[in-house]
């Protein structure tokens, strides 16, 4: 029988796989304190194994960015530490090893303690933005300093950054006027061109923190908001994994419709996403 390139071995950027199968991130909720355990390293080094490419739970950028209780974080220094043992675990099995990033937003539990908030989230104010970016870059080094081999940014299932692409309550930012991240103002620029920039910029203080050879991607074109329409989600991840190629990222990490449960997308417009990286020339595996 002919082999399927899926069992193939696969160069992605400078790193080498045995095949093209993944361990993608699952969130478990079992870290007390938001500190990597040893159950954590007897976790991923039990699916570690030579040339194999995992990527760990998500890391939240910092406590009010949790959204869940228990779950782990890449915003001090204790962090980085308790994240070390873990690493090693996985490379010691020959295994390659990527953090996922988030902020989940407004897709926050109120019960939850360590998030900090006593009710629902408030809502980003336009002068927190800089701040926000600034977390995801500090993460992401911080994860490089843990001995991460690079970093994914969740910008799916309606996290903080899917929110910014996807133009999702848009009272989160200042509407009222144009914006910028610098504290500028732009007069060309609608609400929405300025969330998407928000979205985009993240990603390039990542890459520019880490090098684009180390960051990945996570799109959810039909998960909430928009995506449910046919057109909106083949239009709008178009121009998403554009702007994601133009920065260089290493590859896109797509969802596929089926894996949420309110997905409504047809077969015509699961393969229009899926040909929308290709015809962008964006990388995946």
């Amino acid at each position: 029988m002919e082999p399927t390139s899926l069992l193939t071995p696969y160069k992605m950027g400078t790193f080498n796989l045995a095949h093209r199968v993944v361990l993608a991130s699952v969130t478990r909720c079992r870290s007390l304190e938001n500190l990597a355990q040893p159950h954590n390293a007897i976790y991923y080094q039990q699916r570690a194994a030579p040339g194999v490419l995992l990527i760990a739970e998500a890391s939240a950028v910092l406590e009010t960015a949790a959204g869940y209780p228990r779950v782990l974080g890449l915003w001090s220094d204790d962090q980085v530490e308790a994240w070390k043992p873990v690493v090693d675990a996985v490379h010691a099995k020959g295994a390659l090893f990527f953090c996922q990033l988030w902020h989940t937003g407004r897709n926050h539990s109120p019960a939850t303690p360590a998030a900090g908030f006593d009710g629902p989230p408030p809502r980003l104010e336009t002068d927190e933005i800089p701040e926000m970016v600034m977390d995801f870059r500090v993460a992401a080094r911080n994860a490089i300093r843990a001995g991460f081999d690079g970093v994914e940014i969740h910008a799916a299932n309606g996290l903080l950054v899917y929110q910014f692409w996807w133009f999702l309550d848009i009272g989160r930012v200042d509407s009222s006027k144009p914006m910028r991240l610098d504290g500028g103002s732009s007069s060309s620029s609608s609400p929405e061109d300025r969330c998407r920039r928000l979205a985009t910029d993240v990603i390039a203080a990542v890459v520019d923190e880490v090098g684009a050879h180390r960051v990945g991607v996570r799109l959810s074109p039909f998960a909430g908001g928009d995506a449910d329409s046919t057109d909106a989600a083949e239009a709008h991840t178009l121009q998403l994994v554009r702007s994601i190629d133009k920065l260089g990222v290493l590859y896109c990490h797509v969802v596929e419709p089926g894996c949420a449960p309110t997905a409504t997308a047809s077969r015509r417009s699961r393969t229009a996403c899926r040909r929308s990286g290709r015809r962008s020339g964006a990388r995946s595996l």
